[in-house]
């Protein structure tokens, strides 16, 4: 589908059906939907946090908070790094994404070390699913424990799907597995009638651990 047939509510409807765009390029202008048949999914209560990470979540290192810039956040996802020269963010669909943070249906989880952003994700929030779209880390640890902190606030704010969409030796660590597209879309479907509450927790890193190994 090209971008031009896309709109908010599209896109939205997408998610809700269980596929999602991406792109081959950033200065690619068309959009692809992807519907993978193995769906990468992070269990809420089967969150697996290393005892080196706690540590680092506990100190306090990061300033975490969530939703005080998206655009930032996309921004960062999107830049070209070492190892890393392209990305499936392009225009059309970072424009789209920041109208979707807008209308208060995608978020973004920051975290700051003196001030400066150093790591980040976003994802897309319809019912009781978030949609993990991207993360990006320019500090040791930043996109990690931006992580714990998003997994802390979709346990508290009563979700009931983490969507990885794609399964990664990185979200393994974390107790990432991936489930057929049948067993998704039950997941889903599921999880889309739930009344959840992206800002119910309130941001601390003893809280994040504590909702984490409640949870667990």
């Amino acid at each position: 589908m090209a971008h031009d047939a896309f709109d908010l509510e599209e896109l939205v409807a997408c998610y809700r059906r269980g596929v999602f765009p991406m792109a081959d390029a950033r200065e690619d202008e068309r959009v692809f939907l992807i519907d993978p048949q193995r769906r990468g999914v992070i269990p809420l209560d089967g969150f697996h946090l290393s005892s080196r990470l706690a540590r680092t979540v506990r100190s306090g290192r990061f300033q975490v908070s969530a939703d005080t810039d998206f655009a930032g956040v996309v921004e960062a996802c999107a830049a070209s790094r070492p190892g890393r020269p392209e990305t499936w963010i392009n225009h059309p669909i970072q424009t789209l994404y920041e109208r979707l943070h807008q209308s208060g249906r995608a978020h973004s989880v920051e975290c700051r070390l003196d001030g400066q952003l150093v790591g980040g994700l976003y994802g897309v929030s319809l019912g009781g699913a978030f949609f993990g779209e991207s993360m990006f880390s320019t500090a040791r640890d930043a996109s990690k424990v931006a992580l714990v902190h998003l997994v802390a606030r979709l346990i508290v704010g009563g979700y009931r799907l983490l969507d990885t969409q794609f399964m990664t030796e990185h979200l393994a660590q974390f107790g990432a597995v991936e489930i057929p597209r049948a067993a998704y879309r039950r997941k889903l479907a599921e999880a889309l009638v739930v009344e959840a509450d992206f800002h119910r927790f309130i941001e601390s890193g003893q809280g994040a651990l504590q909702a984490i190994s409640q949870a667990s």
